[in-house]
Formats: C-alpha cells, sequence, structure tokens
C-alpha cells in the first residue's frame, strides 16, 4: 500500500511538472508536447476499441491523424501557415475510408466508426488548445499565452481534488451511479467550489476576464469535465476494463488521466469565443 501511495504521488508530480513545464516555457514546447499526447492518446484508444469482436482500426494512420490535426491547428493558430495546412489531415481521413474497401476485414463499418470517432472524442479536443492558447494583438499578430490553457487544467486537478475530499467525507447521494458509483452530488459540488473560489482569486491577479467570468468559466470547465469523466468511465465500463492503459505509473493510461479534459476544452473554447466576441 505505502509503496503504491509513493508510486503514485511520484507518477503525478513529474506528469503535473511536465504539463505545466512544457505549456508555461513557450508555444513550441507546449505544440511538441501536445503532439505527442494526441498521438499516443489516439493510439491508446485504438488499442481498447479494438478488443471489441470484429474491430481492428488502423492504429498506426489513426494516431497520424490525431498528431496531425493538432500540428495543422498549431501553425494556423500561430499564423505560421493559413488553412491549406488541413488538406493533409482531409487526405489522411479518406485514406481511413478507402483503405477499408480493400483490406477485406471482418467489420469496416466499426472500423470506419471508432477510426472516425477516435479522431471526434481525442484529437479534435487537443487541437482546440490552440484556439485557447493563441490570440491577435491589436496589429493583428498571433502571440502565445500560456494562461488560459493552464488554467484549464488547474480547474480540472482542483475540481478532482475537491471533488474527492469532500465526497470521501460527506458524499451519500450517488450521481451516476449506473456508470460511476463511487462519484456523489456532494463531492461534485465540493470540487465545484472549490474553483469558484480559484476562480475568484484568478480574477485578482488577471483582469483579462472579470471576476464573474472567470467563475463562469471554472463552471464550464467542471461541468463538462464531469461529463468528460464520466463518458469515459461508460467506455471502460462497456469494454469491461479498470483502466485505459498503463502509461502511467499507479494512475493507468493517457485517456484515464485527460478524460475531463477532453469535453472541458471544447466547452471552455466556446465559452471564451463568445466573451471575446466583438
Amino acid at each position: 500500500m505505502k509503496n503504491n501511495f509513493v508510486l503514485r504521488a511520484t507518477t503525478g508530480i513529474l506528469f503535473v511538472a511536465v504539463l505545466v513545464g512544457c505549456i508555461w516555457f513557450n508555444q513550441f514546447s507546449f505544440g511538441c508536447l501536445f503532439v505527442i499526447i494526441s498521438a499516443l492518446t489516439v493510439r491508446e484508444f485504438g488499442g481498447l476499441v479494438n478488443r471489441i469482436e470484429g474491430v481492428e482500426i488502423n492504429k498506426l494512420i489513426t494516431s497520424l491523424g490525431g498528431a496531425y490535426l493538432f500540428l495543422a491547428f498549431f501553425t494556423y493558430c500561430s499564423g505560421i501557415y493559413d488553412n491549406r495546412v488541413f488538406i493533409p489531415y482531409l487526405a489522411i481521413l479518406l485514406y481511413l475510408f478507402i483503405s477499408e474497401l480493400y483490406l477485406k476485414k471482418k467489420n469496416p463499418v466499426l472500423n470506419w466508426a471508432f477510426s472516425m470517432f477516435s479522431q471526434l472524442y481525442i484529437a479534435l479536443p487537443f487541437a482546440l488548445l490552440n484556439i485557447i492558447s493563441f490570440s491577435a494583438d491589436t496589429s493583428g499578430m498571433e502571440f502565445y499565452s500560456p494562461l488560459f490553457p493552464l488554467t484549464i487544467f488547474i480547474f480540472l486537478w482542483l475540481n478532482d481534488s475537491g471533488a474527492y475530499c469532500v465526497g470521501s467525507l460527506f458524499g451519500k447521494r450517488r450521481l451516476f451511479e449506473r456508470i460511476s458509483p463511487k462519484k456523489s452530488w456532494e463531492g461534485s459540488i465540493g470540487g465545484g467550489l472549490v474553483c469558484i473560489i480559484a476562480a475568484v482569486i484568478l480574477g485578482q491577479f488577471f483582469d483579462v476576464l472579470t471576476v464573474m467570468q472567470w467563475v463562469g468559466l471554472a463552471l464550464t470547465v467542471v461541468v463538462f469535465g464531469t461529463w468528460g469523466d464520466l463518458t469515459e468511465s461508460l467506455l471502460k465500463r462497456q469494454l469491461q476494463i479498470k483502466d485505459s492503459g498503463n502509461f502511467l505509473p499507479g494512475h493507468g493510461g493517457l485517456l484515464d488521466r485527460f478524460d475531463s479534459s477532453l469535453m472541458a476544452i471544447p466547452a471552455a473554447a466556446v465559452y471564451l469565443y463568445f466573451i471575446f466576441i466583438p
């Protein structure tokens, strides 16, 4: 038990340190990290769904698609290249469709479905981090800011920690027992309150948003992050597995670590879009 706690704590600290460090350092360390994360998480998802009878998606090509979609958004949002950068990604999608005509696999329709789902469920949310990370200045030049991507992950971590602590002490009413029996309404509310407090504090130091706008962002991340967590729990329940992988010792796979963010990132992007809309 003690060794497992030390392993989990060490892995968790290293994971947070690498993520925060790469996002904070500069746009290129941010880009390199999430190109790798996108590819590995899509590959991990492919390994999971390939356990389903008759399913055999191309993990190499879907992983390449996940990595390239992030890279395409990165180069476009940073102003490095124009929208033509997305054309190779369309070629990857066409390949995934056309290849099934010739490979004579057992269930090509399911292969199509899960291949496209890997891009929609995993690759696109990671790619949308670029929408949150880059903004135009008064001259129209794009610049990188780590504030919002870091804030989203901090809200997710605070929500998880707050929900675990409050739920362990006071949790009685199950939030979604059919999918995740351990989650409680009390824990979810506790996690949300912790994030609201953090948002109020952020509002005192970063005036890019008002305090109420920071609170709105926190609640958006909390609600959609919870749905993201439940979505992966449903996937694992259907596949009858405990963890999505063993990439992070003591914490499971990458999909286990980023499940909440896969819905929180798109929701935060939409929220911030409407906040800053002219």
